[in-house]
């Protein structure tokens, strides 16, 4: 299965990791693999979309602006605490979302190749203007910081 504009199909695995924390066992789940579905043959995990959406495009170039963009791996718990990848975002606020609906989400490295199907996926369908409230935010922070620092 080959990916397309806005949509690349990923097998996604995951391994349960159990540590011990003094005398208590803590089980975790961690990211096994991803692999692009092009490159993976059958039973290489769980076949999960990575779907981009237009009026997401402002929150993608937030995430490729950063340092260390990421990938969001949102995951079904299951009954018996089992985790299944349910899907694959490069928003943040999608990642946010789930945790805050206690949805389990692990994150990744965005590969570089991931990153550029994104950046083509912006440039094609053209640039967002990031909303004025989230600047006002980022504005009014450095704002307060610069007056401290005169008073100080």
């Amino acid at each position: 299965m080959q990916h397309t504009q806005s949509v690349w199909p990923m097998y996604v695995s995951l391994k349960k990791v159990e540590k011990q924390v003094g005398r208590w066992t803590s089980t975790t789940w961690e990211l096994d693999s991803v692999i692009p579905a092009s490159q993976a043959g059958e039973g290489e995990g769980q076949l999960v979309l990575l779907e981009l959406y237009l009026d997401e495009r402002a929150s993608y170039r937030l995430n490729l602006d950063m340092d260390n963009p990421m990938l969001y791996i949102v995951c079904d718990e299951l009954a018996d605490g089992t985790w299944v990848p349910a899907s694959i975002s490069a928003d943040q606020n999608v990642a946010a979302g789930c945790l805050e609906g206690d949805t389990p989400v692990l994150n990744m490295a965005m590969p570089e190749a991931v990153a550029c199907w994104i950046e083509a996926f912006i440039t094609r369908h053209g640039e967002v203007e990031i909303s004025a409230h989230r600047r006002k935010h980022v504005n009014r922070r450095k704002e307060l910081a610069e007056a401290n620092a005169r008073r100080s």
